[in-house]
């Protein structure tokens, strides 16, 4: 019945430790709110079940919105040109350097098939480098993050003939704006090459700084990220591609037309069910409240660092001492001296009714921390405060209190049935367990599951798809 779908998706919900219940400090995601009023719009049958292959005059409304879309993220990424077809960020690194590639190739100098990525990127861009046909050279970071200027010029000389691009993420994995993105960006064009700027972390730049002005020829968009579509869950996203005029030729086409050489995605548009959340975020924010958002952004991931990096060292941190709009703290030296590991804490984490930040990407070991604009003071504050009290959890393990083994955090997320069970064999308290301090117990959130081996499935795959002699019968 219809009653008991609702409940079965009401007993779901509960299970679900979501941003309707805490903040979700996914470092370089952007887990941002994703508003009612910006999702209400992708239910309309007018958005909802326009087929993609519509004709032209029969999807007037969606020419407008992507009209307004492609003239709005060219006025904030300072470029000329945009194609929504790309599904995701990955898949427009893809596009964009297909752009790169064709680019080259039409001016008689396709023997440019060299790519340049600093170790800090995120791993999708030398995966799209290598299904775009070119061979990475990894460029090295100094000990503060930051790519090493010299090895780049050193690997720019060296690959001049055949550079193709530089692909630099801005700012930073590290959570820093690169100070020498000028000069980068400078040094490549001399040499000829392209330089893409991977968008992934645009939500520290809108309004304040745009990737065509410093140097950029081509970057994606995660709508999925900045501009509030939700991507929890796998899904779906959006990747637009901006490009400089010179590049706009050789953006996707239309993957119905016979004469079209690139496209990278089913439908022209991609996603475009999903596009008038973004449409509705950028109309409602204006450009005051996109710089704004921009703002408070990096203002967030700065006071948690005022607030944490007593009790956690922080990885990286720009020449001014500051960070962008995410942090790395380092809980390696923890691991190192008491044997508590990056798994405890975020396990712990749950217990105070988090969901755990990014763990051990892009540094094995690490935290990375990325609170958005989203998050009013009274919630950093909470998370702060968890951080904190686990800090001292560990402390008591370092003080020889108990060993790790022995400890609340090795043994967490604690669950209701394992707290009420008659047995409690652990040498802390149930109360300690499931109401750390700051936990309300009126508003506790109980996790469904305990412990997990979570490398466990990576390392032993198991299909459950049917044998093919199944199939066979």
């Amino acid at each position: 019945s219809e009653t008991d779908m609702l409940r079965y998706l009401r007993r779901l919900s509960d299970k679900d430790l979501a941003l309707d219940r805490t903040m979700i400090p996914l470092g370089s995601c952007t887990m941002k709110l994703n508003a009612t009023v910006e999702m209400l719009p992708i239910t309309w049958p007018g958005f909802c079940d326009l087929h993609p292959y519509a004709p032209a005059d029969q999807a007037q409304g969606y020419q407008s919105l992507l009209a307004d879309l492609e003239r709005w993220l060219c006025a904030i990424s300072g470029y000329d040109a945009m194609s929504f077809q790309p599904n995701s960020g990955a898949q427009g690194e893809y596009a964009g350097l297909l752009a790169i590639r064709a680019y080259h190739r039409a001016r008689g100098q396709g023997e440019r098939n060299v790519c340049l990525i600093p170790a800090s990127a995120h791993g999708t861009n030398p995966a799209s480098a290598q299904m775009a046909g070119m061979n990475v050279v990894v460029v090295k970071c100094d000990d503060e993050g930051n790519i090493d200027l010299e090895d780049m010029q050193a690997k720019v000389m060296a690959h001049a003939a055949d550079l193709s691009a530089v692909m630099i993420t801005y700012p930073s994995t590290h959570g820093v704006f690169e100070e020498n993105m000028r000069a980068i960006c400078d040094m490549v064009h001399a040499a000829g090459g392209q330089v893409y700027v991977d968008g992934a972390n645009m939500n520290a730049q809108v309004g304040l700084a745009r990737p065509a002005d410093y140097g950029g020829d081509v970057s994606h968009f995660n709508l999925h990220k900045t501009f509030c579509i939700p991507h929890g869950g796998g899904g779906p996203g959006m990747g637009p591609i901006g490009v400089r005029a010179h590049l706009a030729p050789f953006l996707p086409g239309n993957p119905a037309d016979a004469a079209v050489d690139v496209a990278v995605s089913a439908a022209q548009f991609g996603s475009a069910s999903i596009l008038p959340i973004s449409w509705a975020y950028i109309r409602l924010m204006g450009d005051e409240g996109l710089k704004r958002a921009t703002q408070v952004a990096i203002l967030n991931a700065n006071y948690i660092v005022s607030r944490l990096s007593d009790a956690y060292p922080v990885l990286y941190r720009g020449a001014k001492g500051r960070v962008a709009h995410e942090c790395i703290l380092d809980l390696r030296p923890i691991k190192d001296n008491v044997g508590v590991t990056v798994d405890d804490m975020a396990k712990r984490l749950v217990d105070y009714g988090f969901h755990a930040p990014t763990v051990s990407f892009p540094v094995a070991g690490t935290f990375m921390i990325e609170p958005t604009e989203s998050e009013g003071k009274a919630e950093l504050d909470r998370f702060c405060d968890a951080m904190l009290a686990i800090r001292e959890e560990v402390r008591a393990v370092e003080q020889g209190t108990v060993t790790a083994e022995q400890s609340v955090l090795r043994h967490a997320p604690h669950t209701g049935a394992a707290v009420t069970a008659e047995v409690w064999e652990h040498p802390y308290s149930r109360q300690q367990a499931c109401f750390p301090p700051g936990v309300n117990p009126a508003t506790k959130y109980w996790p469904n599951v305990a412990r997990i081996d979570n490398v466990y499935g990576d390392r032993n795959l198991v299909c459950s798809c049917p044998d093919i002699a199944e199939w066979m019968e």
